[in-house]
């Protein structure tokens, strides 16, 4: 078997994510060989691999579901917003500079299609089948000339696509009839059918709608995935972050209700307020902290909102100056301020941290110059224009940690007590590491200590896995592919590649 396919969507966050990853985890079950594939990501969610590769994080993801190290080649092309108008170029694992999106769309993007074929046809070249990820819609007829992520690459490496739409937000009939007219007949040629995705009720009542479908289009529907809870892992953007003030907790199972929470081990439960601040990176950080028995996150942005949080996360930022400034606009600032001054705990990551120092130096990201952080930690930060990628690992509270490092922000400690490479002033502590708090053994301290400074009768469950609930996630969703998708008419696609033969829909002409 050598194959591939295209996984495209009729918007973004219609699932393209954890389709991709299911169809690999399914894959992989089978015996075959297979690695993920995206040629353009946009997303402040991103992973540093072995080598010292950033790529999104979403990738990151599905190559753990096809059980395989990570590597640039499965994202050759990585876009950090980092703004309205512009966004950090990152090729090959490397940042190369900063484009706004006309420049990019203008010209730069289709330059970039000889590298994004190459590392198609290594991985191609290495595994058995690579199952690609479009970005947004393959219909977004304005950008289709530069295109190198949906219709682009699909007809270029000759790749069938199957288009997924989220039925959960309803109009599904029209976006998957809409999504294949508005295409050319060259590209209409290589879809295949279509997937529904977050289905609730009974399937039957669908049934004579995807036979009008099929009837309309001469495409086949290979499945009709339901809806379940916390299948969003590791997102591209902010888009499965809840609202503001949202009583729910967020975790690997999803936002769900306070009221069915996992019960704590100990009398208390424990409360973390993650600070939802512009440009937030890796908020996928916090996941750790939700995945324990008892422990509820929210992400806020009124200091009314920090109040009854035993906890407050700073989380990285692709803009530290200005999270900065809305912390202070908000009243956040000083409410945080107050929180350290107070001896309550407070945690900040990447930009979190930058932003507990005394003061930053920024002629890179923001171009401010001298910029007063919130002083409560003693540490000077200066921006550099070589970005720091590292996958560290250390010891702290006694137990070993493991992290990832993405930033520009070079941090002088002077004072404090070490913590991972950052410090920490009484129950204030400020670190680069992303990711430090999967390491279970650390995390679990880390608890310890946050409820006894918090004054709660909290403890840490002796035997949650995080490595074991990702792996528990991602044969979900090969469960979700492998009992509610054609997997025989799947696995023909895959081996065949394009198809052929199927009619040509004029737009506006849907008969």
């Amino acid at each position: 078997m050598s194959g591939g396919l295209l996984v495209a969507g009729t918007t973004s966050d219609a699932g393209k994510s954890v389709v991709t990853a299911g169809i690999c985890r399914w894959l992989v079950r089978q015996g075959v060989k297979v690695a993920p594939f995206k040629a353009q990501n946009m997303s402040l969610n991103s992973f540093v691999t072995r080598e010292g590769a950033e790529i999104g994080r979403a990738q990151a993801m599905q190559a753990q579901a096809c059980r395989i190290e990570p590597t640039a080649l499965m994202n050759p092309v990585l876009l950090k917003p980092g703004g309205e108008q512009s966004s950090q170029v990152v090729l090959l694992g490397k940042p190369v500079g900063e484009l706004s999106a006309r420049g990019y769309h203008g010209g730069r993007q289709q330059r970039l299609l000889g590298t994004v074929l190459e590392c198609l046809t290594e991985l191609r070249g290495t595994y058995d089948a690579v199952i690609c990820e479009g970005a947004g819609s393959p219909a977004e007829i304005n950008l289709r000339r530069t295109d190198i992520v949906n219709m682009g690459i699909a007809r270029t490496a000759r790749l069938p696509v199957l288009v997924v739409g989220d039925i959960d937000r309803g109009g599904v009939f029209a976006s998957f009839f809409g999504t294949v007219a508005l295409l050319s007949r060259e590209d209409q040629e290589l879809v295949a059918g279509f997937l529904v995705n977050k289905f609730r009720g009974d399937v039957s009542l669908l049934e004579p709608g995807l036979e009008m479908l099929r009837g309309l289009t001469g495409r086949r529907t290979y499945g009709v995935l339901p809806f379940r809870h916390g299948l969003g892992i590791d997102e591209e953007d902010g888009m499965g972050v809840p609202p503001s003030g949202g009583r729910g907790r967020v975790s690997l199972r999803g936002t769900v209700p306070e009221s069915v929470v996992a019960p704590p081990v100990g009398e208390d439960v424990l409360r973390v307020a993650v600070c939802a601040v512009p440009l937030m990176s890796n908020f996928t950080d916090v996941d750790a902290l939700a995945a324990e028995p008892g422990v509820v996150v929210r992400f806020v942005d009124r200091p009314e909102e920090l109040a009854d949080a035993d906890l407050v996360v700073i989380p990285g930022t692709r803009g530290t100056v200005r999270a900065l400034e809305w912390l202070r606009e908000r009243g956040l600032a000083e409410a945080i301020a107050r929180r350290a001054a107070e001896d309550l705990p407070v945690l900040g990551i990447c930009g979190g941290f930058q932003i507990l120092g005394e003061h930053i130096e920024d002629e890179v990201e923001s171009r401010r110059g001298h910029v007063e952080g919130l002083g409560v930690l003693p540490v000077q930060v200066r921006f550099a224009r070589e970005k720091t990628l590292t996958r560290p690992a250390g010891e702290a509270l006694g137990e070993r940690v493991e992290g990832y490092e993405i930033h520009h922000g070079v941090a002088d400690v002077t004072g404090g007590d070490p913590f991972l490479d950052g410090c920490r002033v009484g129950q204030t502590w400020g670190t680069h590491w992303h990711g430090s708090l999967e390491s279970d053994g650390f995390r679990r301290a880390f608890l310890r200590e946050v409820a006894a400074a918090a004054g709660r009768r909290f403890v840490p469950a002796p035997d949650t896995s995080f490595a074991a609930l990702r792996e528990e996630q991602l044969d979900r969703l090969g469960d979700l592919i492998e009992q509610h998708a054609d997997t025989d008419a799947l696995w023909r696609l895959i081996e065949s590649g394009a198809p052929q033969g199927l009619p040509f829909i004029p737009p506006g002409a849907p008969a």
